[in-house]
């Protein structure tokens, strides 16, 4: 039962599939022959590709996922390492009749869509991630506490890892949180209805969807013993990066990963690009798949 009141998108229908033991809401359109999954990040819904799967749809059959623990779909309590969640996405391909598929993800997505491409080469057909990394040790090297003067401290990746607390303060207030994450980190605010904002405070407003997108995060030990097991470059198909403010420090990182890979800057952007940079992001996704 959907917990958040969605606005159409027209050409596109919301559908449910049980895969790899949880089930999976998604949204789907379009007649291309080709099979394009995108996957959203923290905190966030399907809902933050909304301005790209029009346009998308005219050449590809386009399905944005709920991923495990997210929006509409279950919330089970566990199962939240990446390769894990890879696994639900690579059942939901097979389940949609297609044996392989370009796969996307943004932040959390990403990290469900590089270890799809790592571990299901064969069902890859091309790989785009944007503002995101698969957790790895240098994660440890994240500091707690900002320089003086320092812009961009990401303190939800501690606190999205404490058990309990989080769902404690926020259960009917994570507004906050979404108005203070997107003033913080968007490179345009103003880019953002009151709309969105409230489809996606509504999408992490519950104790138990608190909880499952913690998760995400509280799995990142176990998504790290993962990447030490994964070979020195593990994607083996064409892969497209895409970064705003953050591809100086990320780029380096992400480059060595992919055997083919074009990385692409988004000046003056901030982390969401799908939802702040429609425009340029397609144009640099449809060169990339087309």
């Amino acid at each position: 039962m959907s917990t958040t009141n969605y606005p159409s998108l027209r050409g596109f229908e919301h559908e449910y599939a049980d895969v790899n033991g949880t089930r999976l809401h998604y949204v789907i359109g379009g007649q291309g022959d080709d099979l394009m999954v995108l996957l959203p990040g923290w905190p966030r819904t399907w809902w933050q590709f909304r301005k790209l799967m029009p346009k998308l749809a005219e050449r590809f059959r386009v399905v944005a996922v709920d991923i495990r623990g997210m929006g509409d779909s279950d919330k089970p309590g566990c199962g939240y390492d990446k390769k894990n969640m890879a696994r639900d996405i690579y059942e939901l391909v097979r389940s949609l009749g297609y044996s392989k598929a370009h796969i996307c993800g943004e932040d959390i997505g990403g990290m469900v869509a590089y270890s799809y491409a790592v571990n299901h080469p064969e069902a890859t057909d091309k790989l785009a991630l944007w503002e995101t990394i698969h957790p790895n040790e240098g994660f440890y090297g994240i500091p707690m506490l900002p320089q003086p003067a320092q812009d961009g401290l990401q303190w939800w990746l501690a606190f999205n890892m404490v058990k309990d607390l989080p769902e404690a303060v926020l259960t009917g207030r994570f507004r906050t949180v979404q108005d203070w994450i997107i003033e913080h980190y968007s490179g345009s605010p103003e880019s953002y209805t009151e709309e969105d904002r409230a489809i996606y405070a509504a999408a992490y407003n519950t104790s138990d969807a608190i909880r499952a997108g913690n998760a995400w995060y509280q799995e990142w030990h176990q998504d790290m013993v993962d990447d030490k097991e994964y070979p020195e470059t593990p994607i083996t198909v064409p892969t497209l990066f895409l970064a705003g403010k953050s591809a100086p420090l990320i780029f380096p990182m992400i480059e060595k990963k992919a055997a083919d890979i074009r990385t692409v800057e988004l000046a003056g952007a901030g982390h969401f690009l799908s939802d702040e940079r429609p425009d340029d992001l397609l144009a640099v996704l449809e060169d990339f798949f087309v």
